[in-house]
């Protein structure tokens, strides 16, 4: 078995079963469980037509590139929301079974591990694909930390040049998973400089991009780039319909911007074997073909965000993120973020997920330590009633 397999952590799930062992829930109360990011909001009647009327598709062996018709309802749909020119479909969009798989897999691809000490930088807290994905390429991970007075953006000048120069690839997530936070105009210039002096690859995660709130819509890679003068170099883009039209099971996204890069991405594709079904592609492509469900999908996490958020604000350190469908709630002087967990979780039957448990110690400190990750994904008054016990449990302590 390869070695590498050993450096991998725990996935924060199997953490919190661990710090859930043995613990007996308020049995007079119902469970409402916000620390997974599983969308819950139903699955839009036009994708479930659509996989119902391809199922000749099941038929036939995909393309690992995809169809032509989902590749150009991807460029379009990127063309229209970013208000950029439509990236070429023939060599800037490869179609992925969701952005996990694609962000774990991209690394495979990228790393040249018989460089001396490759580097994957990622934002400390962290999606755990990043890390695995960083490791198992022979690559060595370091942690930028996101802290709240570098508004939970990474810390890039904090990086040293000894580790610039050994950096190959550079993971991004915004809106970040688990804070929200948005990447700005200037965070991209930063970064996009820094891309030009060490020769690193961006991969900018941006499956939550479309659950924002008001008109602001945040802010992209590939929109950041045009909007400085540049093209698609060493940057590319990850999204997905998981989140956006509420299919997670669909595992339907994309990557899209250099072609270059995207053209070895393709290569490594082609032996790993992962090309999406026909009828999957169908669906997919009526997703993105359609914003109407998307909208109405936007305005329920709107309400649960307004109804929730000023609940919890009487209690801890909250505030209503630039986007996504998180909160990033500090938890109370004191009390730790797995404590407060297991008494939430014991007291009140809600779960949550302890912020210590996406971060790492890096720097001297463990920046998710000390907050707690509350996934608004449950219906509107699953969450309102949440609230109000975490409310209650906080009057208690």
């Amino acid at each position: 078995m390869s070695p590498r397999l050993a450096e991998l952590h725990p996935y924060p799930f199997q953490k919190l079963r661990e710090l859930f062992a043995g613990l007996t829930p308020n049995p007079a109360l119902s469970h409402v469980n916000l620390s997974i990011g599983e969308p819950k909001h139903p699955t839009p009647q036009l994708v479930k037509d659509a996989l119902v009327d391809n199922l000749d598709g099941l038929a036939a062996y995909p393309a690992t590139l995809g169809s032509d018709a989902l590749r150009q309802s991807i460029s379009r749909w990127i063309a229209q929301r970013y208000g950029i020119a439509a990236p070429n479909p023939a060599t800037e969009v490869v179609p992925v079974n969701g952005s996990r798989e694609a962000l774990f897999a991209f690394a495979q691809a990228v790393i040249d591990p018989t460089a001396p000490q490759p580097v994957v930088i990622s934002p400390n807290p962290f999606y755990q694909i990043y890390e695995g994905a960083a490791l198992l390429a022979g690559a060595e991970p370091y942690y930028v930390n996101c802290l709240a007075a570098n508004r939970f953006q990474p810390d890039w000048d904090s990086v040293p040049e000894a580790v610039w120069a050994r950096t190959q690839l550079v993971y991004v997530c915004t809106p970040g998973n688990p804070t929200g936070a948005v990447a700005s105009l200037d965070d991209w210039r930063t970064l996009f400089a820094l891309s030009d002096r060490y020769g690193f690859v961006i991969a900018s995660d941006e499956c939550y991009s479309e659950i924002y709130f008001g008109r602001d819509k945040p802010l992209g890679g590939l929109e950041a780039a045009i909007k400085l003068g540049r093209d698609f170099s060493r940057i590319v883009m990850f999204s997905s319909l998981s989140k956006r039209s509420n299919v997670p099971g669909l595992r339907s996204g994309f990557v899209a911007g250099d072609a270059k890069v995207l053209e070895q991405f393709l290569l490594y594709r082609t032996y790993h074997g992962c090309a999406m079904s026909p009828t999957v592609q169908a669906a997919s492509a009526a997703a993105w073909n359609d914003e109407a469900h998307v909208e109405y999908n936007r305005l329920q996490y709107a309400a649960k965000f307004e109804a929730v958020t000023a609940k919890l604000g009487q209690v801890l350190e909250v505030s209503l993120p630039d986007a996504a469908f998180y909160l990033w709630a500090k938890t109370p002087s004191g009390l730790s973020d797995t404590d407060f967990a297991r008494r939430l979780y014991a007291e009140e039957h809600v779960t949550v997920l302890p912020g210590s448990f996406l971060a790492r110690e890096a720097h001297g400190v463990n920046p998710g330590a000390g907050y707690v990750r509350i996934a608004l994904v449950a219906p509107l008054a699953d969450c309102i009633d949440a609230a109000e016990r975490i409310v209650r449990l906080v009057g208690r302590l």
